[in-house]
Protein backbone atom coordinates (compact mmCIF):
# COMPACT_ATOMS: atom_id res chain seq x y z
CA UNK A 1 0.00 0.00 0.00
CA UNK A 2 0.98 3.61 -0.40
CA UNK A 3 0.43 6.55 1.62
CA UNK A 4 1.54 10.42 1.41
CA UNK A 5 0.05 12.77 4.60
CA UNK A 6 -2.18 15.36 3.50
CA UNK A 7 0.41 17.73 5.37
CA UNK A 8 -0.28 20.63 2.61
CA UNK A 9 -4.33 20.03 3.21
CA UNK A 10 -3.82 19.95 7.25
CA UNK A 11 -1.22 23.26 7.15
CA UNK A 12 -4.10 24.90 5.01
CA UNK A 13 -6.35 24.53 8.24
CA UNK A 14 -4.27 25.74 10.24
CA UNK A 15 -2.44 28.69 8.37
CA UNK A 16 -5.31 29.92 6.70
CA UNK A 17 -8.81 28.87 8.20
CA UNK A 18 -8.15 28.54 12.32
CA UNK A 19 -4.95 31.09 12.04
CA UNK A 20 -1.91 29.94 13.93
CA UNK A 21 -1.48 32.88 15.69
CA UNK A 22 -4.21 32.01 17.72
CA UNK A 23 -2.85 28.62 18.92
CA UNK A 24 0.14 30.86 20.04
CA UNK A 25 -1.69 33.63 21.49
CA UNK A 26 -3.36 30.90 24.16
CA UNK A 27 -1.24 31.02 27.17
CA UNK A 28 1.34 27.90 27.13
CA UNK A 29 1.79 28.34 23.39
CA UNK A 30 3.42 30.73 22.62
CA UNK A 31 6.44 28.75 20.85
CA UNK A 32 4.01 26.98 18.62
CA UNK A 33 4.44 28.89 15.21
CA UNK A 34 4.25 27.82 11.13
CA UNK A 35 7.37 26.24 11.38
CA UNK A 36 6.67 24.34 14.23
CA UNK A 37 3.79 22.68 13.37
CA UNK A 38 4.96 22.02 9.58
CA UNK A 39 8.07 20.48 10.76
CA UNK A 40 5.87 18.33 13.49
CA UNK A 41 3.13 16.99 10.78
CA UNK A 42 6.19 16.18 8.26
CA UNK A 43 8.14 14.09 10.92
CA UNK A 44 4.99 12.40 12.17
CA UNK A 45 4.18 11.62 8.42
CA UNK A 46 7.68 10.07 7.75
CA UNK A 47 7.28 8.12 10.47
CA UNK A 48 4.13 6.65 9.99
CA UNK A 49 4.62 6.10 6.10
CA UNK A 50 8.19 4.35 6.88
CA UNK A 51 7.84 2.54 10.21
CA UNK A 52 3.94 1.69 10.51
CA UNK A 53 2.50 1.30 6.87
CA UNK A 54 4.98 -1.73 6.53
CA UNK A 55 3.57 -3.74 9.38
CA UNK A 56 0.26 -2.99 8.76
CA UNK A 57 -0.18 -6.28 6.66
CA UNK A 58 2.01 -8.68 8.31
CA UNK A 59 0.49 -7.34 11.69
CA UNK A 60 -2.95 -8.32 10.78
CA UNK A 61 -1.17 -11.64 9.42
CA UNK A 62 0.88 -12.92 13.01
CA UNK A 63 -1.85 -10.93 15.04
CA UNK A 64 -1.15 -10.15 18.99
CA UNK A 65 -0.65 -13.78 20.45
CA UNK A 66 -1.45 -15.04 24.11
CA UNK A 67 0.12 -17.51 25.45
CA UNK A 68 0.98 -18.77 29.30
CA UNK A 69 -0.97 -15.87 30.24
CA UNK A 70 0.68 -12.90 28.66
CA UNK A 71 0.33 -11.30 25.38
CA UNK A 72 3.49 -10.56 22.94
CA UNK A 73 2.92 -8.43 19.89
CA UNK A 74 3.43 -8.85 16.04
CA UNK A 75 7.24 -9.17 15.07
CA UNK A 76 8.37 -5.63 14.34
CA UNK A 77 5.83 -4.02 17.07
CA UNK A 78 8.43 -3.80 19.60
CA UNK A 79 10.85 -1.71 17.69
CA UNK A 80 8.71 0.63 15.77
CA UNK A 81 7.04 1.10 19.29
CA UNK A 82 10.86 2.25 20.45
CA UNK A 83 11.71 4.37 17.89
CA UNK A 84 7.94 5.72 18.18
CA UNK A 85 9.23 6.66 21.95
CA UNK A 86 12.83 7.60 21.53
CA UNK A 87 10.87 10.17 18.97
CA UNK A 88 8.68 12.03 21.86
CA UNK A 89 5.35 11.25 20.01
CA UNK A 90 3.75 9.80 23.09
CA UNK A 91 3.74 12.99 24.67
CA UNK A 92 3.34 15.55 22.24
CA UNK A 93 0.29 17.22 23.38
CA UNK A 94 1.44 16.73 27.61
CA UNK A 95 2.42 18.89 30.14
CA UNK A 96 6.20 19.92 30.14
CA UNK A 97 6.00 19.71 33.81
CA UNK A 98 5.39 15.51 33.15
CA UNK A 99 8.09 15.48 30.55
CA UNK A 100 5.84 16.37 27.71
CA UNK A 101 6.26 18.89 24.77
CA UNK A 102 3.44 21.12 25.71
CA UNK A 103 2.10 21.11 22.07
CA UNK A 104 -1.56 21.86 21.33
CA UNK A 105 -4.05 19.16 21.41
CA UNK A 106 -4.68 19.77 17.33
CA UNK A 107 -1.60 18.50 16.16
CA UNK A 108 -2.49 15.50 18.27
CA UNK A 109 -5.45 15.32 16.43
CA UNK A 110 -4.06 15.36 12.78
CA UNK A 111 -1.37 13.17 13.75
CA UNK A 112 -3.75 10.82 15.14
CA UNK A 113 -5.47 10.84 11.60
CA UNK A 114 -1.81 9.97 10.18
CA UNK A 115 -1.49 7.03 12.36
CA UNK A 116 -4.67 5.82 12.03
CA UNK A 117 -4.08 5.75 7.97
CA UNK A 118 -1.11 3.64 8.39
CA UNK A 119 -2.08 1.18 11.20
CA UNK A 120 -4.55 1.46 13.51
CA UNK A 121 -3.80 -1.40 15.33
CA UNK A 122 -0.18 0.16 16.22
CA UNK A 123 -1.99 3.59 17.01
CA UNK A 124 -3.89 1.57 20.05
CA UNK A 125 -1.45 0.94 22.03
CA UNK A 126 -0.58 4.36 22.34
CA UNK A 127 -3.92 5.36 21.76
CA UNK A 128 -5.43 4.93 25.51
CA UNK A 129 -2.35 5.45 26.91
CA UNK A 130 -2.97 9.51 26.02
CA UNK A 131 -6.16 9.25 27.25
CA UNK A 132 -5.27 7.83 30.42
CA UNK A 133 -2.71 10.58 30.84
CA UNK A 134 -5.30 13.28 30.47
CA UNK A 135 -7.45 11.83 32.50
CA UNK A 136 -5.12 11.36 35.54
CA UNK A 137 -3.67 15.07 35.17
CA UNK A 138 -7.42 16.12 35.44
CA UNK A 139 -8.42 13.95 38.52
CA UNK A 140 -5.58 13.00 40.15
CA UNK A 141 -3.94 14.00 43.30
CA UNK A 142 -0.40 15.04 42.74
CA UNK A 143 1.23 12.10 44.19
CA UNK A 144 -0.41 10.34 41.85
CA UNK A 145 0.39 12.50 39.16
CA UNK A 146 3.93 12.42 40.23
CA UNK A 147 4.54 8.72 40.36
CA UNK A 148 2.77 7.78 37.33
CA UNK A 149 2.43 10.54 34.33
CA UNK A 150 6.11 10.55 33.73
CA UNK A 151 6.71 7.31 32.66
CA UNK A 152 3.31 7.60 30.88
CA UNK A 153 4.14 10.51 28.93
CA UNK A 154 7.79 9.20 28.04
CA UNK A 155 5.87 6.11 26.94
CA UNK A 156 7.72 3.79 29.58
CA UNK A 157 4.35 2.99 30.55
CA UNK A 158 1.31 2.54 28.91
CA UNK A 159 -2.79 2.74 29.80
CA UNK A 160 -6.06 1.55 29.59
CA UNK A 161 -9.59 2.17 29.62
CA UNK A 162 -11.46 -0.80 32.02
CA UNK A 163 -15.02 -0.04 31.62
CA UNK A 164 -16.99 -3.35 30.27
CA UNK A 165 -18.00 -6.58 32.15
CA UNK A 166 -19.23 -9.90 30.61
CA UNK A 167 -23.01 -9.07 31.79
CA UNK A 168 -23.24 -5.09 30.39
CA UNK A 169 -21.52 -3.25 27.46
CA UNK A 170 -22.71 0.43 27.30
CA UNK A 171 -25.22 0.29 30.34
CA UNK A 172 -22.66 1.18 33.06
CA UNK A 173 -25.11 1.57 35.94
CA UNK A 174 -25.28 -2.53 35.43
CA UNK A 175 -21.38 -3.32 36.34
CA UNK A 176 -20.58 -5.06 39.88
CA UNK A 177 -16.53 -5.15 39.95
CA UNK A 178 -15.97 -4.09 43.76
CA UNK A 179 -13.26 -2.30 45.31
CA UNK A 180 -12.73 -2.66 49.43
CA UNK A 181 -10.89 0.04 51.31
CA UNK A 182 -7.41 -2.36 52.10
CA UNK A 183 -6.47 0.31 54.97
CA UNK A 184 -3.54 2.20 53.66
CA UNK A 185 -5.27 4.41 51.26
CA UNK A 186 -5.20 1.50 48.63
CA UNK A 187 -8.23 -0.39 47.52
CA UNK A 188 -8.52 -3.95 46.46
CA UNK A 189 -10.31 -4.33 43.55
CA UNK A 190 -11.95 -7.91 42.35
CA UNK A 191 -14.16 -8.15 38.81
CA UNK A 192 -13.45 -9.51 35.66
CA UNK A 193 -13.63 -6.34 32.52
CA UNK A 194 -14.00 -7.26 29.14
CA UNK A 195 -13.28 -5.61 25.48
CA UNK A 196 -10.11 -4.03 26.93
CA UNK A 197 -7.96 -2.67 24.57
CA UNK A 198 -4.43 -3.07 24.67
CA UNK A 199 -5.08 -4.63 27.98
CA UNK A 200 -1.59 -7.12 27.98
CA UNK A 201 1.60 -6.51 25.55
CA UNK A 202 4.77 -6.46 25.77
CA UNK A 203 5.70 -2.82 24.41
CA UNK A 204 5.48 -1.14 27.75
CA UNK A 205 7.41 -2.53 30.97
CA UNK A 206 3.96 -1.27 33.09
CA UNK A 207 0.53 -0.97 31.66
CA UNK A 208 -1.78 1.59 34.12
CA UNK A 209 -5.40 0.62 33.99
CA UNK A 210 -8.35 3.28 34.61
CA UNK A 211 -10.88 0.64 36.28
CA UNK A 212 -14.27 1.99 37.63
CA UNK A 213 -15.79 -0.15 40.23
CA UNK A 214 -18.03 -0.03 43.30
CA UNK A 215 -17.52 0.77 46.67
CA UNK A 216 -19.31 -1.52 49.50
CA UNK A 217 -22.62 0.68 50.02
CA UNK A 218 -22.57 2.86 47.22
CA UNK A 219 -25.84 4.14 45.29
CA UNK A 220 -27.02 1.86 42.65
CA UNK A 221 -26.50 2.67 39.31
CA UNK A 222 -24.12 4.68 37.67
CA UNK A 223 -24.09 7.28 40.56
CA UNK A 224 -22.41 4.31 42.75
CA UNK A 225 -19.57 4.13 40.57
CA UNK A 226 -16.11 5.18 41.47
CA UNK A 227 -12.54 5.09 39.67
CA UNK A 228 -9.06 3.45 40.26
CA UNK A 229 -5.46 3.44 39.09
CA UNK A 230 -4.65 -0.16 38.99
CA UNK A 231 -1.02 -0.89 37.87
CA UNK A 232 -0.11 -4.21 36.48
CA UNK A 233 3.09 -3.82 37.98
CA UNK A 234 3.20 -2.12 41.81
CA UNK A 235 5.43 0.66 41.93
CA UNK A 236 7.22 1.30 45.37
CA UNK A 237 7.56 4.78 46.89
CA UNK A 238 11.16 5.54 44.93
CA UNK A 239 9.24 4.94 42.00
CA UNK A 240 11.02 1.56 40.56
CA UNK A 241 8.57 -1.51 40.04
CA UNK A 242 7.91 -4.06 42.52
CA UNK A 243 6.05 -7.28 42.09
CA UNK A 244 3.08 -7.99 39.29
CA UNK A 245 0.03 -6.96 41.03
CA UNK A 246 -3.17 -9.28 40.89
CA UNK A 247 -4.28 -8.38 37.04
CA UNK A 248 -4.11 -11.63 35.14
CA UNK A 249 -5.13 -11.71 31.42
CA UNK A 250 -7.85 -14.97 30.44
CA UNK A 251 -7.37 -14.44 26.76
CA UNK A 252 -7.52 -11.74 24.26
CA UNK A 253 -10.56 -12.14 21.73
CA UNK A 254 -10.18 -13.61 18.29
CA UNK A 255 -11.48 -10.15 16.02
CA UNK A 256 -12.99 -9.79 12.41
CA UNK A 257 -10.13 -7.04 12.03
CA UNK A 258 -7.20 -4.96 14.08
CA UNK A 259 -5.95 -8.71 14.88
CA UNK A 260 -2.58 -7.19 15.89
CA UNK A 261 -4.12 -4.77 18.60
CA UNK A 262 -4.93 -7.29 22.03
CA UNK A 263 -8.58 -7.10 22.84
CA UNK A 264 -8.19 -8.45 26.48
CA UNK A 265 -10.22 -10.17 29.01
CA UNK A 266 -8.72 -8.63 32.13
CA UNK A 267 -9.25 -10.65 35.91
CA UNK A 268 -8.60 -8.50 38.78
CA UNK A 269 -8.64 -10.47 41.75
CA UNK A 270 -8.33 -8.32 44.51
CA UNK A 271 -5.83 -5.86 42.69
CA UNK A 272 -4.43 -2.85 44.89
CA UNK A 273 -5.41 -0.05 43.10
CA UNK A 274 -5.50 3.86 44.38
CA UNK A 275 -8.86 6.13 44.26
CA UNK A 276 -8.68 8.79 41.16
CA UNK A 277 -10.68 11.68 42.34
CA UNK A 278 -14.04 11.64 44.64
CA UNK A 279 -15.83 8.33 45.49
CA UNK A 280 -19.27 7.73 43.86
CA UNK A 281 -18.00 10.10 40.59
CA UNK A 282 -16.15 7.91 38.62
CA UNK A 283 -17.85 7.88 35.83
CA UNK A 284 -18.06 11.27 35.61
CA UNK A 285 -14.17 11.59 35.83
CA UNK A 286 -13.87 8.80 33.24
CA UNK A 287 -15.69 10.57 30.83
CA UNK A 288 -13.14 13.04 30.40
CA UNK A 289 -11.24 9.83 28.62
CA UNK A 290 -13.95 8.68 26.52
CA UNK A 291 -15.03 11.59 25.05
CA UNK A 292 -10.83 12.08 24.23
CA UNK A 293 -11.31 8.21 22.63
CA UNK A 294 -14.09 9.48 20.92
CA UNK A 295 -12.94 11.98 18.79
CA UNK A 296 -10.09 9.86 18.50
CA UNK A 297 -11.96 6.95 16.85
CA UNK A 298 -14.04 9.69 14.37
CA UNK A 299 -10.15 10.13 13.32
CA UNK A 300 -9.29 6.73 12.80
CA UNK A 301 -11.89 5.99 10.55
CA UNK A 302 -11.13 9.66 8.39
CA UNK A 303 -7.24 8.27 8.41
CA UNK A 304 -9.16 4.80 6.83
CA UNK A 305 -11.07 6.79 4.18
CA UNK A 306 -7.84 8.93 3.25
CA UNK A 307 -5.74 5.98 3.04
CA UNK A 308 -8.56 4.59 1.28
CA UNK A 309 -8.76 7.04 -1.21
CA UNK A 310 -4.86 7.29 -2.04
CA UNK A 311 -4.81 3.88 -3.14
CA UNK A 312 -8.18 3.59 -5.28
CA UNK A 313 -6.68 6.91 -7.16
CA UNK A 314 -3.71 5.45 -7.72
CA UNK A 315 -4.73 2.02 -8.97
CA UNK A 316 -7.62 3.93 -11.24
CA UNK A 317 -4.87 5.35 -12.58
CA UNK A 318 -2.95 2.46 -14.15
CA UNK A 319 -6.43 0.06 -14.35
CA UNK A 320 -6.51 0.06 -18.71
CA UNK A 321 -9.96 -1.63 -18.81
CA UNK A 322 -12.77 -0.62 -21.29
CA UNK A 323 -12.92 3.10 -23.06
CA UNK A 324 -13.34 6.02 -21.65
CA UNK A 325 -16.61 7.60 -22.75
CA UNK A 326 -16.10 10.87 -24.64
CA UNK A 327 -12.92 12.04 -25.85
CA UNK A 328 -10.15 8.98 -24.86
CA UNK A 329 -6.84 9.54 -23.25
CA UNK A 330 -5.54 7.79 -25.71
CA UNK A 331 -7.30 6.25 -29.15
CA UNK A 332 -4.34 4.33 -30.08
CA UNK A 333 -5.00 1.20 -27.18
CA UNK A 334 -7.31 -1.09 -26.58
CA UNK A 335 -8.17 0.00 -23.01
CA UNK A 336 -8.46 3.51 -21.12
CA UNK A 337 -7.77 3.66 -17.03
CA UNK A 338 -10.81 3.22 -14.86
CA UNK A 339 -9.94 6.98 -13.85
CA UNK A 340 -11.82 7.74 -16.90
CA UNK A 341 -15.33 6.45 -15.83
CA UNK A 342 -17.25 8.64 -14.51
CA UNK A 343 -18.86 6.07 -11.61
CA UNK A 344 -14.97 5.68 -10.83
CA UNK A 345 -14.70 9.65 -10.84
CA UNK A 346 -18.00 9.94 -8.49
CA UNK A 347 -16.97 7.46 -5.92
CA UNK A 348 -13.52 8.64 -5.53
CA UNK A 349 -14.71 12.48 -5.32
CA UNK A 350 -17.13 11.91 -3.50
CA UNK A 351 -14.38 10.48 -0.15
CA UNK A 352 -12.35 13.63 -1.29
CA UNK A 353 -14.85 15.66 -0.66
CA UNK A 354 -16.34 14.54 2.49
CA UNK A 355 -12.63 13.66 4.11
CA UNK A 356 -11.68 17.16 3.57
CA UNK A 357 -14.63 18.56 5.17
CA UNK A 358 -14.69 15.95 7.65
CA UNK A 359 -10.91 16.71 8.50
CA UNK A 360 -12.07 20.67 8.96
CA UNK A 361 -14.79 19.59 11.44
CA UNK A 362 -12.45 17.69 13.91
CA UNK A 363 -9.42 20.14 13.44
CA UNK A 364 -12.22 23.28 14.78
CA UNK A 365 -12.96 20.53 17.22
CA UNK A 366 -9.32 19.94 17.99
CA UNK A 367 -9.18 24.00 18.01
CA UNK A 368 -11.92 24.36 20.69
CA UNK A 369 -10.49 21.76 22.64
CA UNK A 370 -7.15 23.54 22.67
CA UNK A 371 -9.34 26.79 23.89
CA UNK A 372 -10.81 24.94 26.50
CA UNK A 373 -7.84 23.84 28.02
CA UNK A 374 -5.68 27.02 27.99
CA UNK A 375 -7.81 29.85 27.65
CA UNK A 376 -8.04 32.77 30.45
CA UNK A 377 -11.10 33.82 29.26
CA UNK A 378 -14.06 32.65 31.00
CA UNK A 379 -16.74 33.61 28.13
CA UNK A 380 -14.22 31.73 25.18
CA UNK A 381 -13.76 28.95 27.51
CA UNK A 382 -17.71 27.94 28.09
CA UNK A 383 -17.88 28.58 24.13
CA UNK A 384 -15.32 26.19 23.77
CA UNK A 385 -16.59 23.61 25.96
CA UNK A 386 -20.05 23.92 24.05
CA UNK A 387 -18.55 22.95 20.34
CA UNK A 388 -16.95 20.22 21.50
CA UNK A 389 -19.50 18.60 23.66
CA UNK A 390 -21.56 19.22 20.63
CA UNK A 391 -19.42 17.76 17.92
CA UNK A 392 -18.46 14.96 19.91
CA UNK A 393 -20.90 12.16 18.85
CA UNK A 394 -21.04 13.91 15.58
CA UNK A 395 -17.17 13.26 14.68
CA UNK A 396 -17.41 10.02 16.41
CA UNK A 397 -20.28 8.69 14.31
CA UNK A 398 -19.84 10.89 10.90
CA UNK A 399 -15.71 10.20 10.54
CA UNK A 400 -16.33 6.47 11.26
CA UNK A 401 -19.21 5.93 9.08
CA UNK A 402 -17.51 7.72 6.86
CA UNK A 403 -14.29 5.20 7.45
CA UNK A 404 -16.07 2.00 6.39
CA UNK A 405 -18.23 3.35 3.77
CA UNK A 406 -14.98 4.85 1.91
CA UNK A 407 -12.95 1.90 2.68
CA UNK A 408 -15.72 -0.23 0.65
CA UNK A 409 -16.19 2.09 -2.09
CA UNK A 410 -12.48 1.88 -2.44
CA UNK A 411 -12.52 -1.83 -2.46
CA UNK A 412 -15.22 -1.71 -4.97
CA UNK A 413 -12.77 0.55 -7.39
CA UNK A 414 -10.34 -1.72 -7.15
CA UNK A 415 -13.02 -4.77 -8.10
CA UNK A 416 -11.95 -8.51 -7.40
CA UNK A 417 -8.37 -7.38 -6.57
CA UNK A 418 -10.12 -5.26 -3.80
CA UNK A 419 -11.29 -8.46 -2.17
CA UNK A 420 -8.25 -10.49 -2.05
CA UNK A 421 -5.28 -9.29 0.64
CA UNK A 422 -2.83 -8.78 -1.75
CA UNK A 423 -3.99 -4.95 -1.95
CA UNK A 424 -5.00 -4.03 0.69
CA UNK A 425 -8.06 -2.60 0.67
CA UNK A 426 -10.23 -6.07 2.42
CA UNK A 427 -7.99 -5.37 5.53
CA UNK A 428 -9.01 -1.79 5.74
CA UNK A 429 -13.02 -2.60 5.20
CA UNK A 430 -11.95 -5.42 8.39
CA UNK A 431 -10.33 -3.05 10.24
CA UNK A 432 -12.52 -0.02 10.36
CA UNK A 433 -15.66 -1.56 10.94
CA UNK A 434 -15.18 -1.68 14.37
CA UNK A 435 -14.51 2.34 14.86
CA UNK A 436 -18.35 2.08 14.48
CA UNK A 437 -19.08 0.15 17.44
CA UNK A 438 -16.54 0.71 19.80
CA UNK A 439 -16.69 4.20 22.25
CA UNK A 440 -19.77 3.39 22.46
CA UNK A 441 -21.90 2.53 19.34
CA UNK A 442 -22.50 5.11 16.66
CA UNK A 443 -26.63 4.53 17.72
CA UNK A 444 -25.25 5.29 21.45
CA UNK A 445 -24.16 8.72 20.19
CA UNK A 446 -26.96 9.61 18.33
CA UNK A 447 -29.52 9.09 21.88
CA UNK A 448 -26.25 11.56 23.58
CA UNK A 449 -26.92 13.73 20.77
CA UNK A 450 -30.82 14.16 21.15
CA UNK A 451 -31.13 12.87 24.55
CA UNK A 452 -28.44 15.54 26.27
CA UNK A 453 -26.94 17.33 24.01
CA UNK A 454 -30.12 19.55 22.06
CA UNK A 455 -31.16 20.10 25.63
CA UNK A 456 -28.23 20.52 27.80
CA UNK A 457 -28.25 24.05 28.84
CA UNK A 458 -31.89 24.80 27.77
CA UNK A 459 -30.65 24.37 24.29
CA UNK A 460 -27.60 26.40 24.31
CA UNK A 461 -24.93 24.15 22.88
CA UNK A 462 -26.79 23.86 19.46
CA UNK A 463 -28.25 27.32 19.30
CA UNK A 464 -24.28 28.20 19.30
CA UNK A 465 -23.30 26.22 17.08
CA UNK A 466 -25.97 27.75 14.49
CA UNK A 467 -25.91 31.17 15.43
CA UNK A 468 -21.65 30.67 14.43
CA UNK A 469 -22.70 29.98 10.90
CA UNK A 470 -25.85 32.54 10.64
CA UNK A 471 -23.21 35.05 11.25
CA UNK A 472 -21.25 33.64 8.64
CA UNK A 473 -24.19 33.50 6.32
CA UNK A 474 -25.07 37.15 6.85
CA UNK A 475 -21.64 38.18 6.13
CA UNK A 476 -21.29 36.55 3.08
CA UNK A 477 -25.25 37.49 2.13
CA UNK A 478 -24.05 40.55 -0.23
CA UNK A 479 -20.96 38.62 -2.15
CA UNK A 480 -22.23 37.31 -5.78
CA UNK A 481 -19.30 34.81 -5.27
CA UNK A 482 -20.26 32.90 -2.55
CA UNK A 483 -23.87 32.24 -3.57
CA UNK A 484 -23.50 29.29 -5.18
CA UNK A 485 -22.29 27.62 -1.54
CA UNK A 486 -24.05 29.83 0.45
CA UNK A 487 -27.65 29.09 -0.92
CA UNK A 488 -27.90 25.43 -0.79
CA UNK A 489 -25.75 25.18 2.95
CA UNK A 490 -28.12 27.87 4.25
CA UNK A 491 -31.32 25.57 3.33
CA UNK A 492 -29.75 22.68 4.24
CA UNK A 493 -28.97 24.32 8.15
CA UNK A 494 -32.90 25.69 8.02
CA UNK A 495 -34.14 21.94 7.53
CA UNK A 496 -31.48 20.62 10.04
CA UNK A 497 -33.00 23.53 12.71
CA UNK A 498 -37.01 22.47 11.62
CA UNK A 499 -35.70 18.77 12.60
CA UNK A 500 -33.78 19.91 15.85
CA UNK A 501 -36.99 22.04 16.70
CA UNK A 502 -39.01 18.62 16.08
CA UNK A 503 -36.85 17.06 18.01
CA UNK A 504 -37.18 19.28 21.18
CA UNK A 505 -40.91 19.46 21.22
CA UNK A 506 -41.15 15.50 20.39
CA UNK A 507 -38.90 15.02 23.64
CA UNK A 508 -41.76 15.97 25.89
CA UNK A 509 -44.19 13.64 23.85
CA UNK A 510 -42.44 10.22 22.99
CA UNK A 511 -39.29 9.11 24.11
CA UNK A 512 -39.70 6.48 21.71
CA UNK A 513 -40.23 8.56 18.71
CA UNK A 514 -37.25 10.81 19.60
CA UNK A 515 -35.20 7.63 20.08
CA UNK A 516 -36.29 6.44 17.02
CA UNK A 517 -34.93 9.16 14.67
CA UNK A 518 -31.60 10.06 16.70
CA UNK A 519 -29.31 8.10 14.20
CA UNK A 520 -31.59 10.25 10.94
CA UNK A 521 -30.64 12.90 12.83
CA UNK A 522 -27.52 12.76 13.71
CA UNK A 523 -26.70 12.17 10.28
CA UNK A 524 -28.20 14.83 9.08
CA UNK A 525 -26.54 17.10 11.75
CA UNK A 526 -23.49 15.57 10.46
CA UNK A 527 -23.80 16.49 6.49
CA UNK A 528 -24.95 19.53 7.44
CA UNK A 529 -21.91 20.69 9.50
CA UNK A 530 -19.41 19.48 6.96
CA UNK A 531 -21.53 21.54 4.47
CA UNK A 532 -21.37 24.57 7.02
CA UNK A 533 -17.62 24.12 7.27
CA UNK A 534 -16.97 23.79 3.38
CA UNK A 535 -18.67 27.19 3.19
CA UNK A 536 -16.10 28.63 5.78
CA UNK A 537 -13.23 27.13 3.70
CA UNK A 538 -14.55 28.56 0.37
CA UNK A 539 -15.18 31.82 2.46
CA UNK A 540 -11.27 31.65 3.11
CA UNK A 541 -9.84 31.56 -0.47
CA UNK A 542 -12.53 33.11 -2.22
CA UNK A 543 -9.97 35.50 -3.11
CA UNK A 544 -7.30 33.15 -4.51
CA UNK A 545 -7.12 31.57 -8.40
CA UNK A 546 -4.27 29.04 -7.77
CA UNK A 547 -4.55 25.46 -8.48
CA UNK A 548 -5.10 24.71 -4.63
CA UNK A 549 -7.99 27.53 -4.21
CA UNK A 550 -9.59 26.03 -7.79
CA UNK A 551 -9.21 22.21 -6.22
CA UNK A 552 -11.07 23.17 -3.52
CA UNK A 553 -14.16 24.88 -4.89
CA UNK A 554 -14.33 21.57 -7.25
CA UNK A 555 -14.34 19.47 -4.07
CA UNK A 556 -17.16 21.65 -2.70
CA UNK A 557 -19.25 21.59 -5.34
CA UNK A 558 -18.85 17.64 -5.25
CA UNK A 559 -20.16 17.72 -1.71
CA UNK A 560 -23.13 20.17 -2.47
CA UNK A 561 -24.03 18.32 -5.51
CA UNK A 562 -23.41 14.60 -4.78
CA UNK A 563 -23.67 14.37 -1.12
CA UNK A 564 -25.86 16.97 0.86
CA UNK A 565 -28.95 16.10 -1.51
CA UNK A 566 -29.30 13.27 1.66
CA UNK A 567 -30.13 15.58 3.68
CA UNK A 568 -33.56 16.12 2.19
CA UNK A 569 -34.39 12.16 2.76
CA UNK A 570 -32.83 12.33 6.23
CA UNK A 571 -35.26 15.20 6.84
CA UNK A 572 -38.31 13.17 6.17
CA UNK A 573 -36.78 10.24 7.85
CA UNK A 574 -36.44 12.25 11.04
CA UNK A 575 -40.09 14.03 11.16
CA UNK A 576 -42.39 11.60 9.27
CA UNK A 577 -40.77 8.27 9.65
CA UNK A 578 -40.47 7.56 13.16
CA UNK A 579 -44.21 6.04 13.68
CA UNK A 580 -43.82 3.62 11.18
CA UNK A 581 -40.99 1.93 13.29
CA UNK A 582 -42.50 2.59 16.66
CA UNK A 583 -45.83 1.98 15.67
CA UNK A 584 -45.64 -1.39 14.55
CA UNK A 585 -45.56 -4.72 16.90
CA UNK A 586 -43.59 -6.59 14.32
CA UNK A 587 -40.58 -7.49 16.08
CA UNK A 588 -41.48 -8.01 19.67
Amino acid sequence: MIYEAPVRDMMFLLEEWIGIDRLSALPGYEHVDRDTCEFVLEEAGKFCTRELLPLNRSGDEHGAVYADGAVTTPPGFREAYQTFCENGWPGLDADPEHGGQGLPRLLQFLIDEMLGSCNIAFKLYAELTHGAYHLLAAEASDALKDRYLPNMVAGTWSGTMCLTEPHCGTDLGLLNTKAVPDGDGSFKITGTKIFITSGDHDLTENIIHMVLARLDGAPPGVKGISLFLVPRTLVREDGTLGERNAVNTASIEHKMGIKASATCVLNFDGATGYLVGEEHRGLVAMFRMMNLERIAVGIQGLGVAEVAYQNAVAYARDRAQSKAPGDRPDPTKMADPIIYQPDIQRKLLKIRAQVEGARAMFTFAGFQADVEARSEDAAAVEAAQDYVAILTPVIKSYLSDLGLHSAIDAQQVFGGHGYVREYGMEQLVRDCRITQIYEGTNEVQAVDLVRRKLVQADGRLVRRLFDRWAQLFASLEEDDRMQWVLSPTRQALERLQAATQWLVEKSAESDALVLASATDYQRQFALTSVACFWLEICAVIRDRDDEFAREKRALARVYLDQVLPETLSLHQQVINGAEAVTGADLLV
